[in-house]
C-alpha cells in the first residue's frame, strides 16, 4: 500500500468520517448483502471508518474489516466494535473462505500490477460462487489527487476483462458520479461479480 496514500488517511480520518457519514445502507449495499447467504462471512477490503461494515453486522453477518490505515481501524473500532485490524492487499491468505468480498473505492490505490497480482487472491479467498463488489473510479493512468493520494483508473471495460482474466463473471453494473474527500466530482463504476471455476 502506497505510504503517502495511507498517510492522507490517517491525517484527514476527522474529514473522512463526515464524508462518508449516514443513517442507513446506501443501496449498493443492501444489494451486496441481499446477495449472500445468510450469516455469510465477508471481507470489507479496506473498511475505513467501519460504517460499512457495522451495517453488514447488524445484517447478521460475520465480518473480517480491514484497512491499510491505523487510524480507519482505530475509529472502526471505536465506534463500532468490529476488532477491525490494520492490514494490506498483499496480506489476504485465505483459501475458500469468505461468501463475499466488499471493496468499495479501496483497490483504486493498488497500482495496475498489483491490481492484477491481488485479483487472484482474492478469487482463492472466496468461496465457490463468492461474490465480489467492486467500487472504482474510471478513467485512464495513475495521479494522484490535490491531497497526495494515489489513484489508479481504468475504463469499465478493461476493468471486466481484468476481473474475467481471473475467472470473476460480472453479474451487476452501476455508474454515477461523486465528490469525494479532494472535492472534485469524478466518474465512477460499481461492478459486482461471481467468482467462477478456474
Amino acid at each position: 500500500m502506497d505510504k503517502e496514500t495511507v498517510a492522507v488517511y490517517d491525517k484527514q480520518i476527522d474529514d473522512y468520517v463526515d464524508l462518508t457519514a449516514t443513517e442507513k445502507p446506501d443501496e449498493s449495499l443492501t444489494r451486496f448483502i441481499g446477495r449472500l447467504p445468510a450469516k455469510a462471512h465477508v471481507l470489507d477490503l479496506g473498511c475505513g471508518p467501519g460504517a460499512s461494515a457495522a451495517a453488514m453486522k447488524n445484517a447478521g453477518l460475520t465480518i473480517d474489516a480491514t484497512d491499510a490505515s491505523g487510524e480507519m481501524v482505530r475509529v472502526a473500532n471505536e465506534k463500532f466494535a468490529l476488532e477491525a485490524r490494520v492490514a494490506t492487499f498483499q496480506s489476504i491468505d485465505q483459501v475458500d473462505h469468505y461468501d463475499g468480498i466488499w471493496a468499495n473505492f479501496s483497490l483504486l490505490h493498488a497500482t495496475e500490477s498489483e491490481f492484477i497480482e491481488i485479483l487472484p487472491t482474492l478469487h482463492r479467498a472466496l468461496k465457490q460462487n463468492g461474490v465480489l463488489f467492486l467500487g472504482m473510479k474510471t478513467g485512464s493512468g495513475i495521479k494522484r489527487d490535490r491531497l497526495g493520494r494515489r489513484y489508479t483508473y481504468y475504463p469499465e471495460e478493461t476493468l471486466i476483462a481484468l476481473l474475467a482474466n481471473a475467472s470473476f463473471k460480472v453479474i451487476a453494473t452501476e455508474r454515477g458520479e461523486a465528490i469525494g474527500l479532494a472535492g472534485d466530482m469524478e466518474p465512477f463504476v460499481l461492478l459486482t461479480f461471481q467468482a467462477s471455476s478456474s
